[in-house]
């Protein structure tokens, strides 16, 4: 099945880093990316994507924010924040909202537990 991914971080380095991973792993999934909240939310807004990687600091509003937004019109889409905010808060604030966490740096197995978490069976 072919799926789509938005990525979101500020870091056009990260995007580029994820993307090849993915790429790498999921050849055929259809990959769009965005650099700040408020584009990502513009985005699932017109076409919903099946999953987000989203990252927590970035100009404009914060990943997390920019979750909630995204919840509201898109409750399906299953999103990992991948960050290197590694706080005890943040991990919490993503169970409150539903979502994994992964930490950064951009590895493979880093890319592998987001992708694990996106295709397991609610």
């Amino acid at each position: 099945m072919k799926h789509t991914l938005l990525i979101v971080d500020d870091s056009k380095v990260s995007r580029m880093m994820i993307r090849h991973k993915v790429s790498q792993i999921e050849p055929d999934w259809l990959i769009q990316e965005a650099g700040t909240g408020d584009e990502a939310i513009a985005m699932v807004s017109l076409n919903p994507p099946d999953f987000i990687t989203m990252d927590v600091n970035m100009p404009g509003i914060s990943g997390f924010d920019a979750v909630v937004r995204i919840h509201e019109v898109s409750p399906k889409t299953r999103i990992a924040m991948l960050t290197a905010n590694i706080q005890e808060s943040s991990r919490e604030r993503a169970v409150v909202l539903n979502v994994t966490f992964v930490q950064k740096p951009v590895t493979e197995p880093a890319i592998r537990q987001a992708l694990d978490y996106f295709l397991a069976e609610k």
